[in-house]
């Protein structure tokens, strides 16, 4: 699961992050006219934030943790620096200003990029201008496939996306399930299809693959931003709608937290068909959403399964380590794993799909 959203409420405990952040700010020379450091708050298992006042344009330094791509700490940076060029290009996520190379004053490096003076998405009434952010990174031409890396982009999304799920599934013996959890989300699993109808809504387009609605802010003119863009892909735009609109996803952040009904979630599609112009991909997307789904759920049971680990002294690609978060946003995610993984919130997204599918049909009303 993702990053929360940027927020300006501070921690006492990420004060030492300004110090080695100077430093590293400093020899990359990207200090002129920065007046202040504040930390943010710990809300994320993959960056700590840092808001840096300037005297013209304010900027937020996102301090990796770890890298959920499970890269080296390089490479790491390069993969987040090319989401936020080219997602920025849509206008709906912040613009990308400078990398702070790994140093010993900061053995993962950071990104500089825009800072957004905005409030958390409220859901429903939000979900319209989600959906036109979502619609501004996928209507983005895609480039030839020589110049799509560092991005990810497998030949195949959806054969690519069944692999992840299915490797994350490996966890699921670890994870502590009951057996009636364990027997739903198998047969969820195997419910998969292992090809998708041709289509719009098969074909690679640039995705955030992280569009849960606690990583987006909402301005004051009402322009929904992506604030966290680690994960960026060229890959199914069905993975990004069920992202933001899923049980899984909605509950999943203090700020925003709220329960959908089937008849919003189906609103919220329409009107990203609208602002798209992608239509009658209807099968597709609701593939998407079940496969996304489950990749959270596995994610779920791999961070159960992971989290009591030491942090990884190497500081390379992937940590889940509790060490390296606050306990109070560890018990958080501690709350919302247990929950996901219940039997009853298992039957009550497999309720609402049923649901959504019916009001998403040709002849399905609100």
């Amino acid at each position: 699961m993702p990053d929360s959203v940027f927020s300006q409420a501070s921690s006492p405990s990420r004060a030492d992050l300004c110090h080695p952040l100077a430093e590293a700010v400093r020899n990359a020379g990207y200090d002129a006219g920065i007046q202040a450091m504040q930390p943010m708050a710990d809300t994320g298992l993959a960056h700590h934030h840092v808001w840096l006042e300037r005297e013209q344009i304010d900027w937020v330094a996102r301090l990796p943790k770890q890298s959920q791509m499970q890269l080296d700490p390089a490479a790491n940076l390069d993969y987040q620096a090319a989401c936020f060029d080219r997602a920025s290009q849509g206008g709906h996520a912040p613009s990308l200003h400078g990398i702070l190379p790994p140093s010993a004053a900061l053995p993962r490096g950071g990104l500089l990029v825009s800072a957004i003076r905005g409030r958390p998405a409220q859901l429903p009434e939000d979900l319209p201008d989600i959906a036109e952010a979502l619609a501004s990174f996928h209507v983005l031409d895609v480039p030839d496939s020589e110049v799509r890396p560092p991005l990810q982009s497998p030949p195949d999304p959806w054969a690519a996306m069944l692999e992840e799920v299915r490797d994350q599934a490996g966890f699921l013996d670890r994870a502590g399930l009951n057996t009636k959890a364990r027997q739903l989300i198998e047969a969820e699993l195997a419910a998969l299809p292992e090809r998708l109808p041709p289509g719009a809504g098969a074909e690679p387009r640039l995705i955030s693959f992280d569009a849960h609605p606690g990583n987006f802010l909402v301005t004051d003119s009402g322009r929904a931003v992506l604030v966290d863009l680690e994960k960026c892909r060229y890959g199914l735009v069905g993975f990004d709608l069920a992202h933001a609109s899923l049980y899984t996803s909605t509950t999943w952040d203090l700020q925003s937290r709220a329960e959908l009904l089937p008849q919003e979630v189906a609103a919220f599609y329409r009107h990203w068909m609208s602002a798209t112009g992608f239509a009658d991909e209807t099968a597709t997307l609701l593939a998407c959403r079940r496969a996304m789904w489950l990749w959270s759920l596995t994610w779920c049971a791999k961070w159960r399964a992971s989290h009591l680990l030491e942090r990884d002294a190497s500081t390379r690609g992937e940590d889940w380590s509790t060490e390296l978060s606050d306990d109070a946003l560890i018990a958080h995610v501690r709350d919302r794993v247990d929950h996901y993984l219940s039997v009853p919130v298992i039957e009550h997204v497999q309720q609402e799909s049923r649901v959504l599918a019916r009001l998403l049909s040709p002849h399905g009303q609100d």
